[in-house]
């Protein structure tokens, strides 16, 4: 018999009935079997949000005729693309993939520069939509997240996925943003269904039903399980997660190392983490950006983080404000994360105190030796922007005009007119590189 007919007893949220049914517990072939009484969740109350090549459908929002065509959202020679539409990828382009190499594959590709303050400003809305069906909305990234329709009242499978369905529809009827759903009793199987079916996904696994869905599914579908490693594993014989689940404890062992118990659960569809609604603090500022594909070259993610600092500091001098500190988050494909922090003298809002930092910052977080999943930076330390006394405050103001100008030129328009030296690249994408005018 296969591990994947086991079934495991899960924690529940307050509010969602469990009922008892009857299972086979074998952990592995050969144990001897018992039987026992396993709680299952009476609904599937779990969703997961992912945006459908999210920096590309901001754009196209802003100008439609972009739709249908191949174009991405990308930097120029040394650049990387960051977002690619379908038509795009249908012709081998894909994240992060190089630009110079993305021009190859598609001559004919239509290259958008990052348009500043734009995603972040979207994601909020799109998220602010979330929250108007459940209180629990968890917002994992810039482009997904989850949410737990619990407390929501909902008493049949009928009754979510319509709710879910037309939170959709919303969607895309007020921000013309398509995303994907799925539905499902925990994060991991909701998570593994919303990419499934792209674009405009819409996957719902029922209680009970986690581990038979998984199993016809490749293995490279189980978060944690990168390109390397799908590729071992295919060399021996492993291609499926039915292929996976019918082998031994000791073979487990020999694949995954002291994680086998981390990977054996996720293969069953196990997961109880709880869908977690704790607010950044109210007085800090974050952007995060998740990569469709694992990044392992250092001077892409910086140049991703410096990015994002280009990106938020607008929007804190917008607001009249400043900060003192820096916050550099990454997570590997295995969700663990680290992050590391550096606090100035004084707050600012300029963007040239924090340049020097990025590099150090994101060296001291990423001490894997693994490409990473996902990279944030976050500003902290908020305080209110009332004029200085330091020495150097009259040379900073002079910056301060310089960047209120350049804020109000990028405003203006739908492309950035003013950027800044480390970001050349995303400008000559769109003029000086042989892409399509568009």
């Amino acid at each position: 018999m296969k591990t994947g007919s086991a079934r495991q007893s899960r924690s529940f949220r307050k509010g969602q009935a469990p009922f008892a049914v009857p299972s086979v517990s074998l952990a592995f072939p050969g144990n001897r079997a018992r039987l026992r009484w396993v709680a299952l969740p009476s609904l599937p109350t779990i969703v997961h949000l992912d945006a459908d090549a999210f920096f590309v459908s901001c754009e196209q929002a802003r100008d439609p005729s972009l739709r249908g065509r191949k174009c991405a959202v990308g930097g120029g020679e040394r650049g990387i693309i960051s977002s690619a539409s379908y038509e795009a990828r249908a012709c081998g382009v894909y994240t992060p993939m190089p630009t110079k190499t993305a021009l190859k594959v598609c001559p004919d590709l239509i290259l958008i520069p990052h348009t500043s303050g734009l995603y972040g400003a979207v994601s909020h809305r799109m998220f602010d939509l979330c929250e108007s069906v459940t209180p629990l909305v968890q917002r994992n990234s810039i482009d997904e997240g989850y949410l737990d329709l619990a407390p929501c009242g909902l008493k049949t499978v009928e009754g979510i996925t319509s709710a879910v369905r037309r939170l959709q529809e919303r969607i895309w009827a007020e921000e013309q943003i398509p995303v994907s759903m799925g539905i499902a009793c925990n994060k991991l199987v909701a998570q593994i269904a919303s990419k499934l079916r792209k674009p405009r996904g819409f996957v719902v696994v029922h209680p009970g039903e986690e581990a038979s869905f998984l199993e016809p599914l490749s293995v490279g579908k189980l978060p944690g399980v990168g390109v390397k490693t799908e590729a071992l594993l295919a060399k021996k014989g492993i291609r499926l997660v039915s292929d996976l689940l019918s082998r031994s404890e000791d073979e487990w062992k020999a694949l995954f190392g002291r994680d086998w118990h981390d990977m054996l659960a996720r293969a069953r569809g196990e997961d109880d983490r709880p869908v977690e609604t704790l607010e950044e603090d109210a007085k800090s500022y974050s952007q995060q950006e998740t990569f469709a594909r694992d990044v392992g070259d250092f001077s892409q993610i910086e140049r991703v983080a410096k990015r994002m600092l280009d990106e938020l500091m607008p929007k804190i001098r917008s607001d009249r404000k400043r900060v003192r500190t820096i916050t550099v988050k990454v997570r590997y494909p295995d969700f663990s994360q680290e992050s590391h922090a550096r606090t100035l003298e004084s707050a600012t809002d300029l963007e040239a105190p924090f340049y020097p930092l990025i590099a150090p910052l994101l060296r001291a977080a990423w001490k894997k030796r693994r490409p990473l999943r996902l990279v944030s930076v976050r500003l902290s330390g908020v305080e209110d922007g009332e004029t200085q006394l330091e020495m150097f405050a009259r040379a900073d103001e002079k910056r301060r005009r310089l960047a209120s100008v350049m804020d109000r030129l990028n405003k203006s328009g739908r492309d950035p007119i003013v950027t800044h030296g480390h970001q050349l690249d995303l400008r000559r994408g769109s003029a000086g590189d042989g892409s399509p005018e568009h």
